[in-house]
């Protein structure tokens, strides 16, 4: 399950034809031979034959054998396009495969064991890796059965259970400290106790990440792969348009109606240490430009791909924004008998309303100072009672009204594709739109109620 035959041939008589092993490289190359500072050797297909295989020579050293940080992250990207981009994976990474060229670069060898991950199997991927770092087990315990780890007859509820106990403690840490040892330590008991199955995609994709974070840890024992592969499943499920993500998202931002802010705090965050092949270039230096964060952000929010998210943070800014009305004319009525309308009881979503929209603006401020350390964090505390009073917002509404927070993001904007200044143009009577349609429903239900 999982792999998908490049033919109709067994496997062991694939790897032993060469002529297989050129088309795969050269699919390889073509996929993945363009990232930054990946090379894949050309492979000569019309001069190979089956038992001779003719390609390009790749002078360089194990990848092993030097202490080279910068070209694990590039064969973790690299990885992560193979498994949950394309779904065209090398399935022999081993250290003898990974290379460092002469001018620095991350090259791959050894073209005869290749796998094909199915769309349904990537989807699932990112879901499991979501439901684990968020402590979502039950939908966890559902994910191992969509990526076959699971028989559909398993008892969810003492899955459920048994994974929380496995990895619990391990997640607390914070998906920046999160080994595959940490993974593992205690999975062998709930795995045979279960009759957990390691179909043969999944064990090639965890040896695939594995053999880099052993490759690191040799002589960075601090190293995770988990770390760096965490952002580009964040951006990747706030971008995708798969349905099956984009459902997984709603639900992992919504519970029983109530939008999970620090959720979505934490993929974004996540999302903007995300490297990509832009990003990536050994002499690029981190940015200084205490705006920079603020660009991403926007730039990723006005985008087609951040269209769905536009969306929930419209329509949350919205809700926020009538519920601050709602309080505000609440306060001024309660202060004066000028005003010829009684208070109008705050519900609780009114109020879960403006602790959200106190929530955005703070996030505003915190990606305009690149202050993104402790997102993860709050991922923990979602169940946590957030206080915030109607004087707290006030003075979160004056902060981010001041002169010196708000130029950034005026400065950012003739930087906009102009796509994306046409959005935002766009934004404030859509804003409005929803804020007066939410007003109305509510004078309406005020009248007939």
């Amino acid at each position: 399950m999982g792999i998908k035959p490049i033919s109709g041939k067994s496997r062991l008589m694939q790897e032993m034809d060469y002529r297989e092993e050129a088309k795969n490289g050269l699919k390889f190359r073509e996929l993945y031979g363009r990232l930054q500072d990946v090379f894949v050797p050309e492979m000569y297909a019309n001069q190979s034959s089956r038992r001779v295989l003719l390609m390009e020579w790749v002078e360089g050293k194990k990848l092993a054998d030097v202490k080279d940080l910068y070209l694990v992250e590039v064969g973790v990207y690299c990885s992560l396009s193979q498994l949950l981009e394309y779904g065209f994976y090398h399935a022999d990474p081993h250290p003898g495969n990974l290379l460092r060229t002469s001018d620095g670069k991350l090259a791959y060898l050894d073209f005869g064991m290749m796998g094909e991950f199915r769309q349904e199997l990537r989807d699932g991927f990112i879901q499991a890796c979501l439901h684990l770092v968020n402590r979502d087990f039950d939908s966890l315990a559902k994910d191992f059965v969509t990526l076959g780890l699971l028989p559909p007859t398993a008892q969810k509820d003492e899955v459920t259970k048994a994974l929380t106990d496995v990895f619990e403690d391990a997640v607390n840490k914070g998906v920046r400290n999160i080994s595959f040892e940490d993974l593992s330590a205690n999975l062998g008991l709930t795995m045979y106790k279960f009759k957990f199955r390691i179909p043969s995609y999944f064990f090639l994709v965890i040896r695939s990440l594995a053999v880099l974070e052993g490759i690191a840890i040799g002589f960075d024992p601090n190293y995770k792969v988990l770390s760096s592969s965490y952002p580009w499943i964040a951006r990747k499920v706030l971008t995708d348009s798969s349905p099956q993500l984009r459902s997984t998202l709603q639900t992992l931002l919504y519970k029983e109606g109530v939008f999970r802010i620090d959720r979505l705090e934490s993929l974004l965050m996540e999302s903007l240490r995300a490297k990509n092949e832009q990003s990536f270039a050994r002499s690029q230096l981190e940015s200084t430009d205490s705006s920079a964060a603020m660009k991403q952000a926007v730039s990723f929010t006005l985008s087609a791909k951040g269209a769905f998210v536009r969306e929930i943070l419209l329509q949350e800014f919205a809700k926020g924004l009538d519920a601050l009305s709602l309080a505000t004319m609440n306060y001024v009525s309660s202060s004066t008998s000028i005003i010829p309308f009684s208070s109008v009881p705050m519900a609780d979503e009114d109020r879960n309303n403006l602790r959200t929209l106190s929530r955005l603006i703070l996030l505003l401020y915190r990606l305009q100072k690149q202050d993104y350390t402790s997102a993860e964090s709050r991922v923990a505390n979602d169940g946590n009672e957030i206080k915030v009073g109607m004087e707290e917002v006030s003075m979160v509404l004056y902060q981010m009204t001041s002169v010196q927070d708000i130029l950034p993001i005026f400065s950012i904007i003739p930087e906009l594709p102009v796509e994306s200044q046409q959005e935002l143009v766009r934004l404030p009577a859509d804003l409005a739109a929803r804020l007066v349609s939410r007003m109305v429903a509510r004078t309406i239900r005020r009248f007939f109620t």
